[in-house]
């Protein structure tokens, strides 16, 4: 196999590896676990720490384990070249701490997830202003840029309440103003939808959730689409401009980023995500069709109030799901009628687990204004539109009868 370039989604990512050669005729790449790399020619290895030759220097810098796995993400994400890191949140912070100065102006998304608003409280202390707006409506987006506007974020779905930013036309937006669109595909996952597709320059995945999918190993990734023309882009040092101007984004975010931070993936890591990666399409496919039966299962009961689900034809942004996404996702979220405590309901739950994670084969439910989002303050939530009452569900394989009846058995206690 030589050439992949034919072939579909799952066929390339299972016989990527081979596309080099493997030692002793793996078909995986093998784990190497070494920190540091000897050259029989010290010439050689200041080639390398100068970019004149190909080769590794350092674990914390590069590994060629970790570089098999970032050749793999740049598949599913039709990009040009990723960058692994420890975890996801450690890539979307890579992306803030090495693009962003003092003074520049950001506009993301007003519906994030928990941690990443939270990096967003600490980037705005330092200098840097941040715009929140509902990046349903690119009108919202639009208003806010500034001349010192250096990116605008979204996520795909955001979690938990399920809105859908208007991707294609925030893309549209930021290529005519000449501004970094960075995606965090996250909740579709590069099998689902791929931000190119809309304009984004930049793609982050944390591979903790979908892509490594069983939820035994933390990881994240950034994917340049090829798309941002970083020539145009002030923040990138002198040093980086030396090189082509495609590769100075993404050589600034691994030195600045994952050199002086260090937040490596471990080999052992980019193995584990490496494998559980190749069952991606099969997860994703299980996963969205068993969340679409859920969700309408929910809508159609009486004791719930309300459904947050894109699949739902209820859902605002129903259309501009069905137009972008291959499925729906793993993803929904819930209301109970105000006379049943969700803490009650849930307890009744047997197959569901109460713990808090996405993307994992089995499914996993969380009250979440009382966890993941308790540390925001009430009125943060009620911007974001979470109810004390709201429930995520992370839908998983399970056989669809078997996880339908649990959530039946479980409201009929009402």
């Amino acid at each position: 196999m030589s050439n992949l370039a034919n072939y579909g989604f799952t066929t390339t990512i299972l016989h990527n590896d081979r596309q080099k050669s493997i030692e002793h005729g793996s078909v995986h790449k093998p784990v190497h676990n070494a920190v540091m790399y000897g050259y029989s020619d010290a010439r050689e290895l200041a080639a390398v720490f100068q970019g004149k030759q190909s080769g590794y220097r350092y674990g914390r810098q590069g590994n060629p384990t970790v570089a098999a796995l970032e050749e793999k993400i740049s598949k599913m994400e039709d990009a040009v070249s990723s960058i692994c890191f420890a975890t996801g949140m450690a890539a979307i912070g890579a992306v803030f701490q090495a693009l962003l100065r003092q003074g520049d102006h950001v506009v993301s998304s007003v519906f994030l997830f928990g941690n990443t608003n939270s990096v967003w409280q600490t980037t705005a202390q330092q200098g840097i202003q941040v715009s929140m707006v509902d990046a349903t409506d690119v009108a919202q987006v639009e208003a806010a840029l500034r001349p010192e506007t250096r990116m605008v974020f979204v996520e795909t779905i955001a979690n938990p309440r399920t809105q859908i930013a208007d991707l294609r036309r925030i893309g549209e937006l930021c290529r005519a103003r000449g501004i970094l669109f960075v995606v965090d595909n996250t909740m579709t996952s590069p099998y689902l939808f791929r931000p190119k597709a809309v304009g984004a320059g930049l793609v982050i995945n944390s591979l903790t959730k979908s892509i490594a999918g069983h939820g035994n190993v933390l990881g994240g990734a950034i994917s340049d689409t090829g798309l941002f023309d970083w020539a145009s882009y002030p923040n990138i040092a002198d040093n980086f401009r030396q090189q082509a101007s495609a590769m100075q984004g993404m050589s600034q975010i691994r030195a600045k980023a994952l050199r002086d931070f260090g937040a490596s993936l471990s080999p052992d890591a980019a193995h584990q995500i490496a494998v559980g990666a190749e069952t991606l399409a099969l997860r994703m496919e299980r996963e969205s069709a068993n969340a679409l039966a859920l969700a309408t299962l929910l809508h159609e009961d009486e004791r719930v109030a309300v459904v947050h689900y894109p699949g739902l034809p209820s859902h605002p942004q129903h259309a501009l799901a069905t137009e972008l996404f291959r499925a729906y996702g793993a993803l929904l979220s819930f209301e109970l009628k105000p006379e049943i405590d969700c803490f009650d309901f849930l307890q009744h739950l047997k197959l569901a687990i109460h713990a808090t994670h996405l993307g994992d084969t089995r499914s996993l439910i969380i009250a979440v204004a009382h966890t993941i989002f308790f540390e925001m303050g009430p009125a943060r939530r009620a911007e974001m539109g979470i109810a004390d009452s709201l429930i995520r569900v992370s839908v998983g394989i399970e056989d669809r009868d078997d996880l339908l009846a649990d959530f039946s058995q479980a409201l009929n206690a009402f």
